[in-house]
C-alpha cells in the first residue's frame, strides 16, 4: 500500500471532495503520479512562488485540472533547460516562448557543489542538497545535478592529488544522506519492498544509492544490502523479505556463466544495474533469456525500467 500524499487524505474527504472528483478534478497523489512531482514540491511551488494556485475545497483539500497539469509540464521544460524555479512565474504568466535562457541555474548549483565537496564542507553540501530536494522532483534532482556531479568530478579525480580523499567524503555522504531519507520513507510506508543489493568489488557505490533514493521517492519501500551476498543466499533474502523485485548493482563486469545459477531461484522480476549492463547488454539480452531479467546502465534508465515492469 503505498503512503498517502495529502496531508488529510486519510480523513473523511466529505462530499464536496467526492463531487469534484466525479466533475474531472484530480486530488494531488494523482497530478503527483502523473507529472512525477511529489505532492510535498507542489506544496512548495505553490506556498514559495505562487506557480500553481489549486482549486480548495471547503475543507481546504487541493484539486487540479488539466490545465494545471499542463502549467506543471511547463514549469519542468523550464526547469530542464536551466531555469531556477523562483524566476519561471513571469516566463508562464507572459506566455515567453520556451527559448534557452541565459544562464543555467543547474550549472551554477553543480559549481557550488564541486566548490563545497573540494572543501570537505558537509554541511555545505547538505544544504545545497536540501535546497535542490526542496524545490524541484526527485527525477529532476538526480538528471539535473546529482549525476552530472558525479560525472564531473570523476574527470577532476583523474589524477587529481586528494582524489579519494574527496571521493570518500563524497560518497559516504551520500549513502548517509540518502539511507536516512530511504529509512524514514520506509517506516511511512507498507508492503514489499523492492531489494537492492551492491554486487560489485567496492563499497559505497553512489548510483546505487541514488536508484534506491528514487524508488524510495516513489512510494516504494527499499531494503538495501551496500555489499555482495552469497550466491546461495540472494535466493533466501528474496523469500525472506517476501521482496516484489531485485536491482542487482554491478560496476564491473559479471561472470555471465553464474548468472543463471546465481538468479533461477528467485521468484520476482530483476533488474542489473550499473556499468555492467552495459558491457554485458547484448549477451543479457540474450544468453540469460529464461531468467526474468533486464538491464539498466544508470539511476534513471533503472527507475524507467521498473516503472515499465510496475514493480515501482
Amino acid at each position: 500500500m503505498k503512503r498517502e500524499t495529502d496531508s488529510s487524505a486519510s480523513e473523511d474527504l466529505g462530499a464536496d471532495f467526492a463531487k469534484a472528483l466525479e466533475q474531472g478534478w484530480l486530488p494531488i497523489r494523482e497530478v503527483a503520479r502523473q507529472t512525477g512531482v511529489n505532492a510535498i514540491t507542489l506544496r512548495a511551488w505553490e506556498r514559495r512562488y505562487g506557480l500553481i494556485v489549486p482549486h480548495r475545497t471547503p475543507k481546504g483539500h487541493r484539486l487540479f485540472n488539466a490545465e494545471h497539469v499542463q502549467r506543471i509540464q511547463s514549469i519542468l521544460t523550464w526547469i530542464n533547460r536551466g531555469m531556477a524555479v523562483s524566476k519561471i512565474k513571469p516566463l508562464l504568466d507572459t506566455a515567453q516562448p520556451l527559448a534557452e535562457p541565459l544562464e543555467d541555474d543547474w550549472q551554477r548549483q553543480r559549481h557550488a557543489l564541486v566548490l563545497a565537496v573540494t572543501q570537505l564542507a558537509e554541511r555545505q553540501v547538505d544544504e545545497l542538497v536540501n535546497q535542490a530536494m526542496a524545490l524541484y522532483p526527485p527525477w529532476t534532482v538526480c538528471e539535473q545535478l546529482l549525476l552530472p556531479l558525479l560525472a564531473q568530478l570523476q574527470v577532476r579525480w583523474q589524477g587529481q592529488f586528494g582524489a579519494q580523499l574527496e571521493r570518500v567524503f563524497l560518497y559516504s555522504w551520500l549513502r548517509s544522506k540518502f539511507g536516512s531519507r530511504i529509512y524514514h520513507n520506509n517506516r511511512q510506508l507498507r508492503g514489499a519492498p523492492l531489494l537492492l543489493i551492491n554486487h560489485s568489488d567496492v563499497g559505497l557505490e553512489p548510483q546505487l544509492w541514488l536508484t534506491a533514493w528514487l524508488a524510495s521517492s516513489a512510494d516504494c519501500p527499499v531494503e538495501v544490502f551496500d555489499a555482495p551476498i552469497p550466491p546461495g543466499e540472494l535466493a533466501l533474502a528474496v523469500e525472506r523479505l517476501n521482496a516484489r523485485g531485485v536491482v542487482l548493482y554491478a560496476s564491473n563486469a559479471i561472470n555471465l556463466s553464474q548468472l543463471p545459477k546465481l538468479l533461477s531461484a528467485i521468484d520476482c522480476p530483476i533488474v542489473i544495474a550499473g556499468p555492467a549492463a552495459s558491457i554485458h547488454q547484448a549477451r543479457l539480452s540474450t544468453g540469460v533469456s529464461m531468467i526474468d531479467v533486464s538491464w539498466a546502465e544508470d539511476p534513471l534508465s533503472a527507475h524507467r525500467e521498473l516503472s515499465r515492469r510496475e514493480i515501482i
